[in-house]
């Protein structure tokens, strides 16, 4: 978990790839994703630039589809059994 000083700004998941680009991933147990549960993903974005691949939200929604910001939103189901 990433976490500001104070606390301000928390994102769940960082993965950092060997050349140092990084990918964020928030997980929300809920199935509408509204820009509320996307904004320290974009937040993190607006900071780094292309450090970041790309930003993914995983929930328990139905599909996957990317929100009107460009961010990924994948269903938990999608990723295994």
């Amino acid at each position: 978990m990433y976490c500001t000083h104070g606390g301000s700004q928390e994102i769940d998941l960082i993965i950092e790839r060997e050349d140092g680009r990084i990918l964020p991933v928030e997980v929300k147990f809920k199935t509408a994703i509204d820009d509320d549960d996307t904004k320290y993903l974009r937040w993190l974005r607006s900071k780094l630039g292309d450090q970041v691949l790309d930003l993914v939200v995983i929930s328990n929604g139905p599909g996957a589809y990317r929100d009107h910001n460009g961010v990924a939103i994948v269903p938990a189901a999608l990723l295994g059994p």
